[in-house]
């Protein structure tokens, strides 16, 4: 994750190899130089209650190991797996790209960058399930 750079809003809190920080009263720019470093924006986390659908369920897995709180190793192949699942779904050549990113992410122990791969595909995802359900 070398060359990171994020943007934080004040007051903004960002989950950092497992600490929680919370940015000032101003806007502000952090470059991450730390190579593999887990990073998590909380504002973008997705609650457990949340992780109702494939794609949320696929992020929410990412989520886990960028917190610490799952073993990147034991998630591997589940979130695959996920992963497949939901290029049988998006068949669309951007999402078929993101999807893409998102398994060599997974793969190349790049967590942030699957997460981000993937969290682009939960717009796609809902208006499928808003025609789903009409």
């Amino acid at each position: 994750m070398s060359g990171l750079v994020l943007k934080l809003s004040p007051k903004e809190r960002v989950l950092v190899n497992g600490a929680v920080i919370e940015n000032g009263d101003r806007r502000s720019r952090l470059s991450i130089m730390t190579p593999n470093a887990n990073i998590l924006r909380l504002r973008d986390a997705i609650h457990p209650e949340e992780a109702n659908t494939p794609v949320r369920r696929a992020c929410y897995s990412l989520q886990l190991v960028l917190s610490g709180d799952a073993d990147s190793d034991d998630l591997e192949r589940t979130l695959l797996r996920h992963i497949e699942d939901l290029s049988q779904v998006f068949t669309d050549h951007d999402s078929r790209r993101q999807i893409a990113m998102a398994t060599e992410a997974v793969i190349g122990g790049r967590h942030y960058q699957g997460l981000k791969a993937l969290r682009s595909l939960l717009p796609r995802e809902e208006r499928l399930m808003a025609v789903a359900q009409q």
